[in-house]
């Protein structure tokens, strides 16, 4: 059986990720989806162990202090980290496993795992972005400025990934994803042996 395909996530807030995933993940029955823990609040509609492993800051740093961790980092004042077992045992069981970073972990993951797929995932606009992060109404303005701002510089770092998806409007960009899954699927580099067992038959 082969491995799995590692597959880096990241957009700035309020360009649809999640949504984008959720509705991948009920196409693909082979997608897997790893959950990251985090130090910030839990919003509204949100669920422990669904959309976050929610911890405590000293939670997370006793998990930074254990090694159990693929990677993390502190974004806009809180923690978010990778737990490193599911996603190696996945891998190993031949599921493809989805990562949803933020740049600076992308980069990290890059570095252990060389041959993993990013896809970055684009607003069409930045008034689109604004109107998106006014809609959800979770935070305050000036939350929300400084999002923008992130968002911009985050930008900047799109062009080290693989995949670029702009999500104007959602069942296009679940088809866009959905299609880099199956492109890479296709890459001689994860279809080992299959040249030599057809040429040993």
């Amino acid at each position: 059986m082969s491995k799995g395909i590692l597959i880096v996530v990241s957009a700035p807030a309020g360009c649809g990720k999640d949504t984008i995933l959720e509705q991948a993940l009920k196409a693909n029955d082979n997608l897997f989806y790893s959950v990251s823990a985090t130090s910030r609040a839990m919003r509204p509609g949100e669920t422990d162990g669904v959309s976050y492993f929610f911890k405590t800051r000293e939670q997370f740093e006793e998990m930074i202090k254990n090694g159990e961790l693929l990677e993390y980092t502190e974004y806009v004042g809180n923690y978010y980290g990778t737990p490193k077992k599911a996603v190696t045992d996945m891998l190993e069981a031949g599921k493809d496993v989805i990562l949803k970073i933020e740049i600076e972990g992308a980069a990290n993951v890059k570095k252990m795992f060389p041959d993993c797929t990013m896809v970055f995932i684009l607003p069409p606009s930045f008034a689109e972005l604004d109107r998106r992060l006014h809609k959800r109404g979770t935070e305050t303005d000036d939350v929300i400025k400084q999002r923008l701002e992130t968002a911009r510089k985050e930008l900047k770092f799109a062009e080290n990934y693989d995949y670029l998806v702009t999500n104007a409007a959602l069942e296009d960009a679940v088809a866009d994803f959905l299609a880099v899954v199956r492109a890479e699927k296709c890459r001689r580099g994860n279809r080992p042996g299959v040249i030599e067992g057809l040429l040993a038959e």
